[in-house]
This record gives C-alpha cells, sequence and structure tokens, in this order.
C-alpha cells in the first residue's frame, strides 16, 4: 500500500512540481500587480490634486475677469468723460470761432463739467491743467468773436439790427451760454459790451428820426380852438376820415424820416405819434425779445430746449401789421416792415420774477434815451394842445399799440406807453371842458366881462355849433368801440346840453311862433342830416340813440308848428 502510494507521488510530482512553478509565478505576478496599482494609486492622487488646483485656479481667475467687466464700463466711461479728443483741442486752439464751433462748444463743455465732478480721481485731476488752460483760450477767443460782432452796431446806424440778431447772434447762442456758465466774468463783458452798442445804434436813429418828425411838426398849423370858434354863416366843418385812421395798427403807412427833405410835405399831428409809436412798437419788441432770448441767466439758460421750445415770427412782429416802420435815409438800420418781416424761430422762454427783472433792467439800459426822446416829442405833440379828435385819435392810437405791446410780451414798453396814455387823458378833459364852456357861454349870451351886455346869437353860429357838435360826436363815435365810455360819452351829454340851451336861446329871440316854430324844425334837420351822413358810425348803438333823440325833438317841434298853424287858420 505503501508502495503503490509512493509510486503514485512519483508520478505526479512532476504535477506538483508545474503546480508549484505555477503558483510561485501567480505570487510572483500578484506581487508585480500589487506593486503597479501601488504606484498607479499614488500616481493618480496627484493627478487629483492637480486637477483640483487646476480648478481653484480657474475659478480664481474666473473672478477676476467679472471684477475686471465691473470695472470696465465706468473705467470707460471716466476715459471717455474726461479725456478731450484731439479734433476738439486742435479746433480750440488752431482754428477761429466758427459755426464748427456751436457743436465743439457742448462737447467741450460737457468734458469741463464732468472733470470737475471727477476731481477726487487722480486721472481727472491731472489732466485738470490742460483742461483749464483750453478754457481760457476758448473764452478769450469767444470774447473777441462777439465783440467783433457788436462793433457793426456801434459804429454805424445802417447796420441792419434784426439780420444780425436773428441770423448771426441767436445761431451762436451756444457759445454765449457757454460763457455763462465757465466764464462768468467775460460773459458779463459781452453783455455790457452789447448793451453800449445797442444804446448807441438805438439813440442814433431814433434821435434822428424823431427830429426829422420834428420839422414835419413844425410845419403843422392844427391847434385846438374851442367849438365856437371859426363860425361862418353857411359854413360846414368837414370830417376827414383817412385822419381817423391813424388810430388804427392797420392804418396809413409810416412817415419816413427822408419825407421831411420835403420842404412842401406835412403830416398831421396824429400821424407823426402814430409814426413814432409804431417804431417804437416794433424795436423794442423785438429787442425785448431777443434779450429774454440771449441773454438768459446762468440757471435758466441751462434749461433751455430749442428743439421743443421755439418762438415764430407771428409772435415777435405781429402779423396784422404790413406798414413799413421805418427804412432808408437816417433810420435805414431799424425794422424796415412792420409785420412783414421773416424771422427764424427763437427758443421761448417763460422767464421768472427775477429773469423778467434781469430782461427789464437790460432793456431800459438800452432804451433809456429812446423813450427820453420820445417822451419829450409827446410833449411837443399835446403842447401847445391839438385839436380835440387828433388827440382822441391819439389816445386811441396809444391803447392799441398799447394792447399790441402787451400782446408781444415786453413789460417795461407797456409801462412807458401806459404813462403816455395817462398824459393824454387829462388834456382831452380839459379841452372838452373849454368847448363845454364855450358853448355855455353863448347860451347864456353874455360877453366876457361882469358888465357887458346880452349878446343876439345869429343863426350862421346856431348852425356853425351844431354841424361841429355832429363832427365832434361822429368823428368820437368813430373811434370809440365800446357802447359805453364815461369819458368819451359823458363829455358828448354836457355838450349836447349846452347846445339845445344855444338853440332855445336863438328860437327864443323869434317873436312870430310860425318863423319860432320853422326855425327849430329846420336846426333839427340840419343835425339829423348830418348824423345821417356819417355812415361810418351809424352802426354804433350811441348813434342810434343820438338820431332818436333828435328825431324826437324834430317830431315834437313840427307838431307844434303844424298846431299853430291849424290854429291860425281858424282864427
Amino acid at each position: 500500500m505503501t508502495d503503490h502510494k509512493e509510486v503514485l507521488y512519483s508520478t505526479r510530482a512532476k504535477d506538483f512540481v508545474d503546480l508549484h512553478d505555477q503558483v510561485e509565478t501567480s505570487v510572483s505576478l500578484l506581487d508585480s500587480l500589487e506593486s503597479f496599482l501601488s504606484t498607479f494609486q499614488k500616481d493618480l492622487s496627484a493627478v487629483s490634486g492637480q486637477i483640483s488646483e487646476l480648478q481653484d485656479r480657474s475659478k480664481d481667475i474666473e473672478n477676476r475677469l467679472k471684477s475686471r467687466r465691473k470695472i470696465e464700463k465706468p473705467l470707460s466711461s471716466l476715459i471717455t468723460d474726461i479725456v478731450i479728443p484731439p479734433t476738439l483741442t486742435t479746433l480750440i486752439l488752431d482754428t477761429d470761432v466758427s459755426e464748427p464751433w456751436i457743436a465743439a462748444i457742448d462737447e467741450f463743455e460737457r468734458h469741463l463739467d464732468m472733470t470737475k465732478a471727477r476731481s477726487r480721481v487722480k486721472a481727472a485731476r491731472d489732466l485738470g491743467e490742460v483742461v483749464e488752460g483750453l478754457r481760457i483760450v476758448a473764452a478769450t477767443k469767444l470774447r473777441a468773436f462777439f465783440l467783433a460782432l457788436f462793433q457793426p452796431i456801434r459804429s454805424s446806424v445802417t447796420t441792419n439790427m434784426q439780420v444780425l440778431q436773428t441770423s448771426v447772434l441767436i445761431k451762436y447762442r451756444p457759445l454765449f451760454t457757454f460763457l455763462q456758465h465757465q466764464a462768468p466774468t467775460v460773459a458779463n463783458e459781452v453783455q455790457r459790451s452789447y448793451i453800449g452798442a445797442a444804446r448807441t445804434y438805438y439813440e442814433t436813429g431814433f434821435r434822428r428820426y424823431i427830429r426829422s418828425l420834428g420839422w414835419l411838426k413844425s410845419r403843422c398849423t392844427d391847434k385846438f380852438e374851442p367849438i365856437t370858434t371859426g363860425e361862418k354863416e353857411g359854413s360846414e366843418v368837414t370830417l376827414h376820415l383817412d385822419r381817423l385812421s391813424n388810430a388804427k395798427l392797420d392804418g396809413p403807412s409810416v412817415t419816413l424820416a427822408y419825407m421831411a427833405d420835403d420842404k412842401a410835405h406835412k403830416e398831421p399831428v396824429e400821424a407823426l405819434l402814430r409814426s413814432i409809436l409804431i417804431v417804437f412798437m416794433d424795436n423794442t419788441t423785438a429787442e425785448y425779445t431777443f434779450i429774454k432770448t440771449f441773454f438768459p441767466s446762468e440757471s435758466h439758460g441751462r434749461s433751455i430746449d430749442s428743439d421743443t421750445a421755439t418762438l415764430s415770427p407771428t409772435s415777435l412782429l405781429s402779423p396784422t401789421l404790413e406798414q413799413p416802420s421805418i427804412s432808408g435815409s437816417d433810420y435805414g438800420g431799424t425794422r424796415s416792415r412792420a409785420g412783414s418781416v421773416s424771422l427764424p424761430s427763437m427758443p421761448q422762454v417763460s422767464a421768472s420774477k427775477d429773469e423778467q427783472a434781469n430782461n427789464d433792467a437790460i432793456w431800459k439800459q438800452i432804451f433809456d434815451p429812446v423813450t427820453e426822446y420820445v417822451q419829450t416829442f409827446v410833449k411837443t405833440i399835446i403842447d401847445p394842445s391839438p385839436p380835440v379828435i387828433s388827440l382822441l385819435t391819439m389816445i386811441r392810437l396809444t391803447e392799441r399799440v398799447l394792447a399790441e405791446v402787451e400782446n408781444r410780451e415786453c413789460p417795461p414798453g407797456i409801462t412807458f406807453l401806459f404813462g403816455i396814455r395817462l398824459q393824454l387823458w387829462p388834456v382831452f378833459q380839459k379841452l372838452m371842458n373849454e368847448n363845454i364852456e364855450a358853448v355855455k357861454r353863448v347860451a347864456e349870451g353874455s360877453g366876457s366881462g361882469y358888465f357887458s351886455r346880452a349878446v343876439t346869437i345869429a343863426e350862421g353860429t346856431v348852425k356853425h355849433l351844431c354841424n361841429r357838435y355832429v363832427t365832434l360826436f361822429t368823428a368820437f363815435v368813430s373811434l370809440t368801440d365800446q357802447e359805453e365810455e364815461t369819458m368819451i360819452f359823458s363829455n358828448l351829454l354836457r355838450v349836447r346840453q349846452e347846445l339845445e340851451k344855444v338853440i332855445q336861446k336863438y328860437v327864443g329871440q323869434i317873436s312870430d311862433a310860425i318863423a319860432k316854430g320853422t326855425t327849430q324844425t329846420m336846426i333839427y334837420e340840419v343835425i339829423l342830416q348830418g348824423l345821417n351822413k356819417g355812415v361810418q358810425s351809424a352802426a354804433h348803438p350811441k348813434s342810434q340813440h343820438e338820431i332818436a333823440y333828435w328825431s324826437k325833438l324834430e317830431e315834437e317841434a313840427r307838431r307844434k308848428l303844424i298846431s299853430v298853424r291849424q290854429a291860425k287858420r281858424r282864427q
């Protein structure tokens, strides 16, 4: 049995040896694999650490990128705001002021403002000296530019002020606004220069023009005479309707300065006053509009939007006025036509009280000499007193000019014209009182002395007074649009009352009843015929009332005459 086992083991020994070798080989392979896996694990751990490090670096780079992106826009905005383009710098330093400056100066002012606003930034502080130097250069050039523009106004009255203002100065207004904001001292100097030039221009022009009107005034012989003056048998007083048209803004053409050179040329006083007031209105209102457009205060001027707010030409010069204000001769440099001037749009500014006070002050500095000349001329018109109809024509004209100036929004002009109006009304009342007293003296039939005898009233006197009253009434009604105006119609009523007394006094001198009635009826018919001739005022309610009043008196006188005649026939 033992031998059998040994044989068996010996026969399988080789297998055991082979198996042993295989086991050894496997163990060796496993050891190698274990070593390889151990090395791979180490390498994998190293790679994992590198990947983690790369991820951290990637996050850091991404965060830094986000931070850069956050400051990119502010930094770009800062650079854009404070860095002045070379083209803009070259324009300011190397070119004269012209149209390209208009857009450039706005951009430059924006850079100036932003540089000041960012003064805490070192880069802005570093550029401060450069920007300040450019500001000084720009202000210096703009000062010289504006002073040169004003020189023609100062040196020659034939310069067309309206064209200079609307075509040149308004166009360059942004440049002056820049001076107001960035160089106030220079802006004030430019403003004072303009005021001085405009003052000289208007003073010279109006002085020459009013001097010419004064020559024409010296040729006018019209003066006030009481209603009782100049009576002649059968005389008739003619109402000149063309002279009444001087009360309208759209009336006759104004008197031109060169007309005074013709020694045969004459104008009534109301035409002369109309000429000076129309010229005054056109020039002063246009100038005030320019002042409040071109010289707004600094705080107000920055808010002007020239694209959205415009002033049309029709609000500067009324379209209803088509007559020339004044041209040629000594005064050809002012507004050449009233209402027919084509003007470009101007920015419209609604001024505050302070703004208006500033505008009024500039206007007064310019027109103070002019208002004195006009005021002096008005005094020569009313002293000696003109005919009362001419005076009322001038009053109506003044009121209409005042309304137009108010419509054009020129407060200092309104104040001045209102003062003239206040001067004229008392003179009118004085003349009407003299008329009433003159008729009253005729009615009383007495002379001027205490011991003078009663005067017999002549038929020619009565007819003359009736004609003068009708002329006065027709003219007053033609010049009065309102149905009730105390100053006018109360005076007419007093004249009528005194005229009735004259008629009654004259009729009372006639002893024969039929002759008395016939004369009374004839007088009333004369008055009615005169009133009915005034067709231009027939539609006025006062005309209808007046005609009805005298018709009633005429009808009563006619009835009495018929009764007297019938009584005589019965006798």
